[in-house]
């Protein structure tokens, strides 16, 4: 089997040679033919020097430069779309994701299907983190309509031909997961041993980000929340209505202030809220109407 395997680098200096010498011993041991793409996403750091330095000590090495930082799965595409061999396999620079278990997954995707995830057996973060990366789990399952696949991860093996699903696609927000679902459903995972990663660009308020970027760049689900929660607020406005006039009929009078204010208080609420989901994708559309790349690529080295 001839493979590609494609890594982001971002802050990972002290990291690149290490994952470098791991797959130098893994992968002749199951690939025929095989290279590793590195992609410098704009890391402030040494580390494009040390990828340099990768190219110079081993052959199969490539790395690719971009022009600043775009984000991780903006990288990676870059990557895939580079990647020669049949069979594409990405992962994480920090050797969260074991070089060593890279055959568990492709002996899942020779069962015949087209993308298969590596799971962990034992969840890495904190307890809050584990929670809010499941719910984006499994909305990013929902989006793309493998519901059954809960275990979407970052280490994740392909065949390659599926980049021709999104060849022509060009948005600076993008979700790589979905835009394999554009050539595929055949997805699955594979339990594997995960360790803890040494450090992680993801925090509480970027992965929350994240969650709303899927949500409205992918799926129109917020906007018919948003129409529900109008549906309901007429019902209970007709409500309130059928409640004053029972009120002034049967008591002669109306409650006071607090009342009214509550009650303007909670449509003004439900009105804002389903205007910040219309504002939500307006941007997406000006984002997009705009036509930034995913990436620009400054230099590349290696062959």
């Amino acid at each position: 089997m001839n493979l590609s395997v494609v890594v982001p680098v971002y802050r990972g200096e002290n990291l690149v040679e290490p994952l470098v010498e791991r797959l130098s011993l893994v992968l002749p041991a199951f690939a025929k033919k095989y290279e590793v793409i590195l992609v410098n996403d704009g890391s402030p750091d040494g580390s494009w020097e040390v990828i340099e330095n990768s190219v110079k000590k081993y052959k199969w090495v490539r790395g690719i430069r971009l022009m600043r930082n775009y984000g991780q799965h903006n990288a990676t595409l870059c990557g895939v779309r580079l990647a020669q061999y049949e069979v594409t396999v990405t992962m994480d620079q920090d050797l969260q994701h074991p070089p060593e278990e890279i055959p568990t997954l492709l002996a899942e995707l020779e069962k015949g299907y087209d993308v298969v995830y590596g799971a962990p057996k034992r969840l890495p973060q904190g307890f809050i983190r584990n929670l809010l990366t499941a719910s984006i789990k499994r909305i990013l399952a929902s989006i793309m309509g493998v519901p059954s696949v809960k275990n979407i991860s970052a280490f994740r093996v392909f065949r390659t031909h599926l980049r021709s699903a999104f060849e022509s696609f060009k948005s600076p927000t993008m979700i790589l997961d979905v835009l394999l679902s554009w050539g595929t459903t055949r997805f699955t995972s594979v339990q594997v041993s995960i360790t803890e990663a040494r450090s992680s660009n993801y925090n509480f308020a970027a992965l929350v980000e994240m969650a709303a970027s899927i949500l409205t760049s992918y799926s129109t689900k917020p906007l018919r929340l948003a129409s529900w929660i109008g549906f309901v607020m007429t019902l209970f406005g007709l409500g309130v209505f059928v409640y004053v006039v029972v009120i002034y009929f049967t008591l002669g009078s109306l409650p006071g202030f607090p009342f009214l204010a509550s009650i303007i208080a909670l449509f003004s609420g439900a009105q804002l809220f389903a205007m910040g989901i219309f504002g939500e994708y307006l941007a997406r559309m000006f984002d997009r109407s705009m036509d930034r790349p995913p990436y620009i690529v400054q230099e590349s080295v290696g062959k």
